[in-house]
């Protein structure tokens, strides 16, 4: 259920609550907020890692492994995605008539308990402009609490638990979850179609998205240059933000990289930007991150010092290295559009040849969107591809990467990973720009060709 108002009286000072998964990006921020709420805080993954080490340390016990007694002594359980009924904790739980709850709806409880708290929704973008938001209210001095689907440098990890009376948090669509948020600010960045092994199509995404942003009790940020968002929008009152004049907040004295530009709001001068990141897409994200800080009344100097010092998220276009000559990139993007926008920054880095490894992410979108990344994977110099990443899925569609290579000329085909590395060691030329791009492990394959520039240091 949506937004359930059972779980509050299991979050409060006191009871005790055991986490499944707890090791998880969203999972280990969530169970060191509760454990500041002065909630006795359990928890069990299925390995060890420096995630779970951590939540050790700041005195959260973690059992390695998922077994029935590991819930001993919980009078509630908050459970990942991942865990499904069959889990032996939570089969037992149920068994024994304990109440678990989703992920999202902890987050939306908690987030209940701030002052402000800005939702950032969208099918691109989240992670990069939540983690752009941080930067402007770390500057601000605002002392937020932070939840990011990936890594800031900034934060050495995804989340950070603030004593100020903000939160920030990256809003993700899929089933339905950002439905379970209280958010005084949201902030919509796009939608597309995505994650249709659940949704039925875009109609049914844009009617999921306008009732998130409805949810919002101060205000609501969306894109005005993108027509699904305007769409889904319709009857809500919002501040849209956009690279053309005729939104709220847009861009003026734009440089041709996307990355020197003017903030203007309601017509009047907000700020100026001189960003370390590149691309149109970015310049998107800085202009929404942006809106949410003048609707904030955060000063403008906070948001020019906050966006200049931003280099870029964990996995979105990070630099990796060098391997003979060449540059090597990483990039999370796993959507056709987001392979349209990362290219696009990449052409203008200059005149390089790119060669990309890409790693389609679940069967269900690959199959949804095929000739959408055919199109786009034909546009880099040199297009190896690795084997779906399977994440969630089964392949009972009988799609494969080898479909793609097949419509796209020149490109090539690795069923491994070694054997991805193997065509980058033997095809990369000094000058080239080499990105390894996909939501699951492709970026091992750009690391281990980096490991042969170390070894041989």
């Amino acid at each position: 259920m949506f937004r359930s108002k059972k779980i509050i009286k299991y979050l409060t000072p006191g009871r005790r609550v055991h986490l499944v998964g707890i090791g998880g990006v969203s999972m280990r921020p969530l169970g060191l907020v509760l454990k500041g709420m002065g909630m006795e805080v359990t928890g069990s993954d299925m390995s060890a890692s420096a995630s779970t080490e951590e939540l050790v340390c700041q005195g959260i016990p973690v059992a390695i492994g998922h077994r029935a007694e590991n819930i001993k002594g919980a009078e509630c359980i908050i459970r990942t995605a991942a865990a499904h009924n069959d889990n032996p904790e939570i089969a037992a739980a149920r068994a024994a008539g304990i109440p678990v709850f989703e992920r999202a709806q902890a987050w939306g409880q908690i987030m209940k308990s701030y002052k402000n708290a800005i939702c950032i929704s969208g099918t691109h973008g989240k992670t990069t402009t939540t983690s752009m938001m941080t930067h402007i209210l770390m500057e601000a001095n605002l002392d937020p609490t932070v939840m990011i689907g990936g890594y800031l440098p900034l934060l050495h990890a995804g989340h950070r638990v603030g004593h100020g009376d903000t939160i920030v948090l990256e809003s993700c669509e899929y089933c339905d979850s950002f439905l379970n948020f209280f958010p005084t600010l949201a902030v919509v960045l796009n939608v597309e179609a995505d994650h249709l092994d659940y949704f039925k199509d875009l109609a049914d995404i844009q009617r999921s998205f306008h009732k998130f942003a409805s949810l919002a009790t101060f205000g609501v940020i969306a894109n005005g240059d993108d027509l699904h968002t305007v769409q889904a929008m319709e009857g809500i009152d919002y501040v849209s933000f956009g690279l053309g004049e005729g939104n709220r907040i847009h861009a003026a004295n734009m440089c041709p990289d996307w990355q020197h530009f003017d903030v203007i709001c309601d017509g009047q001068f907000y700020c100026h930007l001189d960003m370390g990141v590149m691309g149109r897409h970015n310049a998107l994200n800085a202009l929404a991150a942006a809106a949410a800080a003048w609707m904030m009344g955060i000063p403008g100097e906070a948001v020019s010092h906050g966006l200049q010092s931003f280099h870029g998220a964990g996995r979105r276009m990070e630099f990796k290295g060098k391997f003979n000559g060449a540059d090597v990139y990483d990039d999370y993007a796993h959507h056709p559009d987001e392979v349209a926008a990362t290219i696009e920054a990449v052409r203008s880095m200059g005149d390089h040849r790119l060669v990309l490894a890409f790693q389609p992410h679940t069967y269900t979108r690959t199959k949804a969107l095929f000739d959408e990344f055919v199109r786009e994977l034909k546009k880099p110099d040199v297009v190896v591809l690795a084997e779906i990443y399977a994440a969630r899925e089964r392949n009972t569609i009988g799609i494969s990467s080898a479909d793609l290579a097949k419509q796209i000329p020149g490109a090539v085909f690795c069923e491994t990973l070694p054997e991805v590395t193997q065509f980058l060691r033997e095809n990369v030329r000094e000058g080239d720009i080499v990105l390894t791009m996909g939501a699951g492990d492709i970026f091992r394959a750009g690391e281990a060709l980096l490991e042969d520039v170390s070894h041989r240091g």
